[in-house]
């Protein structure tokens, strides 16, 4: 990402999962591992394709890979608190998408933190990029504020 990752509000976001911290979440500082964000990031946005039935990982033909990721940590969150992922989506490319994330504590305006990340959707057996479906690109466009 060029330049600096700004602190974000729920208004700017389209769509919002919800993500329950586990125990094992939090590391011996007492809040939750940097590296759990990524994986907060990444069950967000893979539920809503999946949901949405843009994404069949056990049987599609085209599936995501991640090939690129950042996060700006702006609050801590701690076991037992309840994220709220908001998504949306920055750019569309012939066969990527730049995916961004903010997670809120449940009932702030403000990110706790605020990432991204590019999924490359790629045919399954040959990993070689693929077009985005026209059903892809409709499901994206309503995830672009």
């Amino acid at each position: 990402m060029a330049g600096t990752i700004e602190r974000t509000h729920r208004n700017d976001y389209r769509r919002f999962q919800a993500i329950s911290t586990r125990w094992m979440d939090n590391d011996v500082y007492g809040h939750v591992n940097n590296v759990v964000y990524y994986s907060f990031f990444d069950t967000a946005v893979n539920r809503l394709l999946v949901v949405s039935g843009q994404l069949d990982i056990h049987h599609g033909k085209v599936i995501g890979l991640v090939a690129e990721t950042g996060c700006r940590y702006f609050s801590p969150t701690a076991f037992p608190d309840e994220i709220e992922a908001g998504v949306r989506v920055a750019h569309v490319g012939t066969s990527s998408v730049r995916y961004e994330i903010g997670l809120f504590k449940k009932n702030e305006d403000e990110a706790a933190a605020v990432g991204f990340f590019v999924h490359v959707y790629v045919d399954r057996g040959s990993n070689r990029p693929v077009p985005l479906s026209d059903g892809m690109r409709g499901f994206l466009d309503s995830l672009r504020t």
